[in-house]
């Protein structure tokens, strides 16, 4: 195994690591909220919000884009990663919050570092994804008149947002190495909500299933 391959590996490590590191769960801690047994459980920032208030939420989601953004950033921008060797570096913070041995591998959707990542790969595609994200709630909010919508909705905005991205990338031609990171991202934050998704599909299908259904003679 040569120095490139080396470096890259051990870099991948360390970005799992600074992944894995559950900044929002631990203020949560702070605030003495469990953000587990907050929500949807979700150890994440949206959850902070709503346990402890504004101001924890927004630190909690600054620190999950940075542990994302800055590390990478740095990797890049000095040359240590390019290339297709970007590609294991900008999935191992997602994957570290997503599985975060500090939770005993059971760590959030990944939202905030995954921004993080992609700011630091291009700083467009996760404005778009913001957007996308933005004008998708914005949607539900005005289906929903204005009253919460239900985790599983969440779920799939969560998720169906990764899909313009992929376009995006496609008809932009970026390079190949950034459509699998965007492709490990989806798989991740897919597999992350897939319990949300299932319920969501059973329900739609139910309500399709009364609607054929013939009445009795």
């Amino acid at each position: 195994m040569n120095h490139a391959v080396l470096r890259v590996v051990g870099l991948t490590v360390v970005e799992f690591f600074c992944g894995s590191l559950m900044f929002s769960y631990w203020l949560g801690l702070a605030a003495k909220k469990d953000l587990r047994s907050v929500g949807d459980g979700n150890p994440g920032a949206f959850n902070l919000w709503h346990a402890a208030g504004f101001s924890f939420g927004i630190l909690g989601g600054l620190l999950d884009f940075s542990k994302g953004f800055f590390p990478l950033m740095v990797l890049i921008s000095t040359g240590y990663v390019r290339g297709p060797g970007i590609i294991p570096v900008a999935i191992a913070p997602v994957l570290g919050h997503a599985f975060s041995p500090f939770l005993r591998f059971r760590g959030g959707k990944a939202l905030a570092v995954t921004m993080g990542v992609w700011s630091a790969i291009t700083f467009q595609v996760s404005v778009a994804y913001a957007v996308v994200l933005a004008v998708l709630m914005l949607l539900a909010k005005l289906l929903a008149k204005g009253n919460p919508t239900p985790t599983e909705i969440d779920a799939f905005m969560d998720v169906s947002g990764m899909l313009p991205i992929f376009i995006y990338l496609y008809f932009r031609h970026f390079p190949i190495y950034t459509i699998i990171v965007w492709f490990s991202h989806f798989v991740v934050i897919s597999y992350k909500n897939k319990e949300k998704l299932s319920r969501l599909l059973k329900h739609k299908f139910s309500e399709h299933g009364r609607a054929w259904r013939l009445p009795s003679r």
